[in-house]
């Protein structure tokens, strides 16, 4: 046995070799005429069919996309922008002092222009918008149930829920009440939260969660209406929660060339709610504001009077002093005899008042910082000397600005204690200005001094009686221009107190356009159709990238530019025959009638007097190649030509299943292996005499099928089978899985390559092209298998709407039935 296989295996080279030779001739022809051209295989046209092979998906998508669209616009509530404008006042419209004979201008009353900035950081303050949201009720919400959506009765709710708990604890809370009439009198409150469900009447005080409360219907409504309303829910939300709602909302900015106006404005879904609130801010603002600057005057005036009260004691004292005097040196009128030096010292004299009238307004500014506990308003003296007047307009700016930061917070925060940090260096600097403004107006003090003494020099013999009473009448003078000044002043604070103008002035109401900004309906809905279009497009997109199967003829257009099409085979149905009769007139028999015709065409003449080897593989297994060879071989039978079928895939045998035979039916495999075995041992006629087969099974499945296949017996039987036959069909392997068809390719005249539609990649389609260009295959066509007509309705490239059920004696379908078939 070991010598009888060493010499197959030298033959098998030797005969290797000699095929090699024989059909060189024909392999250059094939490589010659093997000219892939490099184009582009996009086809604009396939792929818009592609898409409308599933119309009634991309249809189905559009629909749904514009009812979401439409369901969007109609049950979802509508926002609305409203907007209202404030103007703030300049110093000069809104200040009484402006109409004082003094103008105002050194007036300590007046205070320094905050700026819109500043004014837009106090209407966004959190205390203003909790005080408002606190007295609009905002923190309490009415909403009715409809059939799909809840919808806010901000004024037209039914029922009014009346707290009777503080409001300290009323705004804190936070709950979501269910009112259900049951009748006139009666209701049902459900809190879900805390699983709360009881029945009360109309004006019972309900005890829930801490909170007292009771339930009565709307002022003014219709008798018996109570019972036919629908459920109310009443949401509670902590003031502070809803006012920094109403800060995220609200927008402020600047609107005019004059840069003294702010235009407010927010989007909120309940137009009522939006303008009551942009009134209210507007109104609290100017009042806080009136309020801030009265504040001013008052505490002003208060230290007027504790300063009047102080000269007025002063002034007494002196004037008490001079009386005293004139009694005690028996004079009344001196200054007859001093006439004759006033020339001398009058402008000496009256500088030195100035500058001691400075000195008494400095001290009164550094007593008022050396005594005040806490950090309070210092009064605008119209001290001109040493920036004094500059640091106290700034000083009193910070004090208001650190009692407005105070009102919602405490001292530890960061910002008010930024705020007293400067405060603290101001008054720091003031005390260091105070006393370098002494110190000058000493030196300036000093020197007049020096000029009136000289001055007086000039009458040493006038008596000292006339230089002490000078003294006196000094003091005199200084103390009643005081008293008068500060008189003035204190007229001016209380008549500012009394008349304080608005800060703002409102120039238009809270308004309300009356198109909702969102949402926007006729965007919404063609968006919802765009996007229900482009949608069912995508997922076939993704679909088609993601599927590398072929399906039709379309995706073997890189193969078929170089090697020729035979045909397609349709998918055959469950119930259908797989397997064509006599007579047949099923697309599956039309489909390889096409088959015959175009390897009619394929088959070229031979000289000798022989019949055709026909080869059928494919590139891995379970493409149909069996199936192929069976039905074409009855096909070429009908045609009353003598056809024989080999099975020729030896290591995995197919054939025997349409004869219903044992697999270990002696064949191929048999033969050539048993030399004594002649190729009518092994020939099996077909069962169905109409159609009349030959058939050469597979055999048993031997350990060495490619060297059975490398020796001379298989191309004896060819040869001997050519002689008897019109067509021998071969059945062979799977030509990337095991090289059983490579050995036996040159005995072929035509070789007939199987691709199946949906199953085969189209990365493999590579293979058969290059078997064709390195001339291991020869004549080789394409067919494609088991094409779903159904997928590819639309236009040629996919195959043809109408399938193989044409010609006579076939009933023509409708158009609405073919239309239906379409779509389903």
């Amino acid at each position: 046995m070991d010598y009888e296989l060493a010499g197959i295996g030298i033959y098998c080279n030797y005969r290797i070799k000699f095929n090699n030779i024989i059909y060189q001739i024909s392999l250059m022809e094939e490589l010659n005429d093997f000219n892939e051209e490099k184009e582009s295989n996009f086809d604009l046209k396939a792929e818009i069919f592609k898409y409308l092979a599933y119309w009634h998906w991309i249809l189905l998508g559009f629909l749904v996309g514009g009812l979401l669209a439409y369901l969007y616009n109609r049950y979802t509530i509508p926002k609305y922008y409203t907007q209202s404008t404030i103007q703030i006042m300049k110093d000069g419209e809104n200040n009484v002092m402006s109409a004082l004979p003094s103008g105002g201008g050194a007036s300590f009353l007046s205070l320094q222009n905050d700026g819109l900035e500043n004014h837009i950081e106090k209407l966004r303050s959190k205390s203003l918008l909790e005080s408002v949201v606190d007295e609009l009720d905002h923190n309490i919400s009415y909403f009715i149930e409809g059939n799909v959506i809840t919808v806010e009765a901000y004024e037209s709710s039914p029922v009014r829920i009346q707290f009777i708990t503080s409001d300290s604890l009323v705004n804190k809370a936070s709950a979501n009440l269910k009112i259900t009439p049951l009748s006139d009198t009666e209701f049902r409150l459900e809190e879900e939260s805390k699983a709360y469900s009881r029945t009360h009447k109309i004006g019972e005080v309900i005890n829930f969660e801490g909170s007292q409360f009771t339930i009565l219907p709307k002022a003014g409504g219709q008798e018996g209406s109570f019972k036919t309303t629908n459920t109310v829910n009443i949401r509670l939300m902590p003031v502070r929660d809803v006012a920094n709602d109403y800060l995220n909302r609200l927008v402020i900015q600047k609107k005019g060339q004059a840069q003294d106006m702010l235009a407010i404005s927010m989007v909120h879904p309940t137009i009522e709610r939006t303008e009551d609130f942009l009134n209210k801010l507007m109104e609290r603002f100017n009042e806080e504001e009136v309020n801030n600057k009265r504040e001013v005057a008052e505490n002003t005036t208060r230290f007027i009077q504790e300063r009047l009260e102080m000269i007025t004691t002063e002034l007494d004292s002196v004037e008490g002093g001079i009386a005293d005097f004139k009694r005690e040196n028996r004079m009344m009128d001196v200054s007859s005899t001093a006439g004759m030096y006033q020339s001398q010292y009058t402008t000496a004299e009256q500088e030195i008042f100035n500058l001691e009238t400075q000195l008494a307004l400095i001290g009164s500014i550094e007593e008022l910082l050396r005594t005040q506990e806490n950090y309070q308003l210092l009064p605008e003296a119209g001290v001109t000397e040493g920036g004094i007047s500059g640091l106290t307009t700034s000083y009193n700016s910070l004090v208001l600005e650190r009692n407005l930061y105070l009102r919602s917070s405490t001292e530890e925060n960061p910002v008010v204690q930024a705020i007293s940090d400067q405060l603290d260096s101001l008054k720091a600097n003031l005390f260091e200005s105070i006393q370098s403004t002494r110190r000058s107006l000493n030196v300036q003090l000093g020197e007049l001094n020096q000029r009136e003494n000289r001055a007086q020099g000039q009458f040493s013999n006038f008596p000292g009686l006339e230089k002490g009473m000078r003294s006196i009448e000094r003091q005199q003078q200084i103390k009643e221009q005081l008293y008068l000044f500060l008189l003035q002043r204190r007229e001016e604070a209380a008549i500012s107190f009394a008349a304080t103008a608005s800060v703002a002035r409102i120039v238009d109401p809270a308004y309300t356009h009356p198109s909702p900004v969102d949402p926007k309906p006729w965007l919404i809905l063609v968006g919802g159709f765009i996007i229900g279009l482009i949608l069912p497009i995508v997922i076939l997109f993704v679909k088609f990238m993601l599927d590398s199967k072929v399906h039709h003829k379309g995706d073997l257009a890189p193969l078929i530019k170089t090697i020729p099409f035979l045909g397609e085979v349709p998918r055959v149905a469950g119930e259908n025959e797989e397997v064509i009769q006599v007579n047949d007139r099923s697309p599956l028999a039309e489909s390889f009638r096409i088959l015959r015709t175009n390897l009619a065409y394929l088959m070229k003449a031979k000289k000798e007097n022989r019949g055709e080897v026909i080869f059928v593989t494919s590139t891995i297994k379970g493409e149909g190649k069996t199936f192929i060879s069976y039905n074409l071989a009855r096909t070429l039978a009908t045609t009353k030509k003598k056809v024989i079928i080999i099975g020729a895939d030896i290591r995995n045998p197919k054939l025997h299943r349409y004869l219903d035979l044992p697999m270990e039916t002696k064949g191929l495999s048999d033969y050539l292996y048993d030399y004594d075995l002649n190729p009518l041992d092994i020939v099996t006629p077909s069962e169905d005499r109409n159609i009349e087969v030959d058939l050469i099974l597979s055999g048993t499945i031997p350990p060495n099928p490619a060297e059975l296949l490398m020796n001379d017996r298989m191309e004896a039987l060819l040869k001997e089978l050519s002689q008897s036959y019109d067509y021998v069909i071969v059945d062979t392997a799977p030509t990337m899985i095991v090289t059983d068809t490579l050995l036996i390719s040159p005995l072929a005249d035509t070789t007939l390559y199987v691709t199946r539609a949906g199953f085969t990649d189209k990365k493999l389609l590579d293979f058969p092209k290059d078997l064709k260009q390195q001339g291991k295959l020869k004549g080789l066509a394409i067919i494609l298998n088991d094409v779903d007509y159904s997928k590819f309705s639309y236009g040629a490239k996919y195959g043809y709407s109408y399938g193989y059920g044409y010609g006579y004696g076939v009933d023509k379908e409708s158009k609405w039935k073919r239309l239906f078939k379409k779509g389903s």
